[in-house]
């Protein structure tokens, strides 16, 4: 039965190892004041240690426990070997003081309930801290990793938007206010191949007019700015307004760049007038003797300092009398009348008014044509002219075709922007920073991310550190969890002992 129980292991739980040692009289309850005089000691004597390896490596440790003190000693009485007596005794105070401490460890087991607190505060608190410490290292890695992806992400979507932004514009994005002022440049050349394709719409104007005076019996004109466009082209606005060609246009020109004013400031006047220099200087000013200028001062009342200004009759003033309306001589082109039919904003949207008009009509026509057995529609069109009647869907379609084409080309976003350029040029400006906006926050992106890979150096830096320490203390902790074990073993007639829960 003895032989039985000598065999059982003893197994104790790590986290209430101190209470056990406590509970069976291993250790006193007041151990934690004995091991306070026992730093204070063991702080004085490593102040003066022998040079030695092994001693410089147990007290490069973190912590110095009681089973380094017995190394210590058993170093020093090789090193302070000379200092021993007679008796037996050394004389050296190194090694009293390294024995007086492993006394006072002695003392009631003092060591023992050390170890086991060191265990505990290995197990409990000092391996979960480190092992979250790496965890949170870890994580911050793989959130750092993420947000610069996104910046990285966001920084080429906002590159891809500012040069999207710039083909809708018709520009490569390079320089942007010169590129956007060369485009106003052309933009008449694209305005006049509009207005000659405006020309080829005679079928297409010429059935919306037959069909409306047909129907309703329309008198008044029909598209009137189409059909001035289709007869003339892409003329002044001074020729659609007057009905006459002007003799002279006069267009603004589009400065690539404001010109600097010059104020007073920059003027050098010299010391011209002064009183140094008035006197004997000869400026080139002759005033010749015998010349009437006109002025003459009298000793009569006069109201002005005595200049008689003259008391003859004042000369008649003329005064010009300009048509209401406009602002320029007849004959003469000059502001909004200089601009084309298709620069100047209220034609230009009549134009595109009367082209839409035109194809909504051609719409409702093709539809009405693709109803097959309408015989109202039939019997309704007999008496229409040749115009009408000779008409068929194909063709129709075709020459809604080409409204479209004219449409959609004068109402594309880049001819919008274009147009807004021509009507401010402070929209060049504005135009021009909101574009140069997303390259700045592509930037700004570009270095966040930047600023993720540095945080995420930083921490896998960090990490670096810290699992090198892990990794100590799991050694330490394994080397305290044998030496409480074999301890324990020893006052239990080396039955074997297993300490649980020693996990880091």
């Amino acid at each position: 039965m003895e032989q039985n129980i000598q065999n059982l292991p003893i197994d104790v739980q790590t986290s209430k190892l101190l209470d056990w040692l406590v509970d069976r009289r291993h250790c006193n309850l007041k151990w934690q004041s004995v091991v306070k005089v026992i730093r204070e000691k063991i702080n004085a004597a490593i102040q003066d240690m022998p040079e030695n390896e092994e001693i410089k490596e147990l007290l490069s440790g973190s912590y110095i426990h009681y089973f380094h003190c017995l190394r210590i000693v058993e170093i020093l009485k090789k090193t302070e070997a000379s200092s021993k007596n007679i008796f037996g005794k050394y004389s050296s105070q190194r090694m009293k003081d390294w024995q007086e401490i492993v006394t006072l460890y002695e003392a009631d087991s003092v060591y023992l309930a050390e170890l086991a607190s060191l265990l505990s505060r290995n197990v409990s608190y000092e391996g979960p801290a480190l092992r979250k410490q790496i965890a949170k290292a870890q994580q911050l890695q793989q959130e750092l990793s993420r947000r610069e992806v996104e910046c990285q992400s966001s920084a080429a979507d906002l590159r891809e938007r500012y040069y999207a932004a710039c083909k809708q514009y018709g520009i490569t994005g390079e320089k942007v206010a010169c590129e956007l002022q060369a485009l106003v440049k052309d933009l008449p050349a694209v305005l006049d191949e509009v207005g000659r394709d405006a020309v080829k719409l005679d079928e297409q104007i010429n059935l919306y007019t037959a069909f409306t005076n047909f129907v309703c019996e329309w008198s008044e004109p029909v598209l009137p700015m189409l059909t001035f466009v289709n007869k003339r082209g892409n003329t002044t606005f001074y020729e659609w307004r007057t009905g006459q060609v002007p003799t002279v246009v006069e267009r603004a020109l589009v400065e690539d760049a404001p010109v600097e004013t010059v104020t007073d400031d920059g003027i050098d006047w010299g010391n011209f007038g002064t009183s140094s220099d008035a006197q004997g200087l000869n400026h080139g000013i002759q005033v010749e003797e015998g010349i009437d200028w006109g002025i003459s001062l009298q000793s009569g009342d006069t109201d002005e300092g005595g200049i008689d200004w003259g008391d003859g009759e004042p000369a008649p003033i003329n005064i010009e009398v300009v048509e209401a309306g406009t602002d320029c001589p007849e004959g003469v082109a000059k502001g909004e009348d200089a601009l084309s039919i298709l620069e100047n904003p209220q034609s230009r949207s009549q134009f595109i008014d009367e082209l839409m008009e035109l194809e909504v009509f051609l719409m409702q026509r093709l539809t009405e044509m693709s109803e097959e057995g309408d015989v109202v529609a039939m019997s309704q069109f007999q008496l229409a002219p040749s115009v009408i009647q000779g008409q068929t869907s194909e063709h129709v379609q075709q020459m809604l075709s080409d409204v479209r084409s004219i449409l959609g080309r004068i109402t594309t976003l880049r001819m919008q922007h274009l147009f807004m350029i021509l009507a401010s040029p402070r929209y060049v400006e504005r135009v021009t920073e909101m574009l140069k906006q997303k390259l700045k926050q592509a930037d700004i992106l570009v270095l966040k991310g930047a600023a993720m890979v540095e945080k995420r150096q930083e921490t896998l830096a960090e990490q670096s550190r810290l699992e090198p320490r892990v990794d100590l203390l799991t050694g330490c902790t394994k080397e305290l969890q044998k030496l409480i074990e074999a301890d324990i073993s020893k006052r239990y007639h080396n039955r074997p002992v297993n300490l649980m829960g020693v996990n880091i």
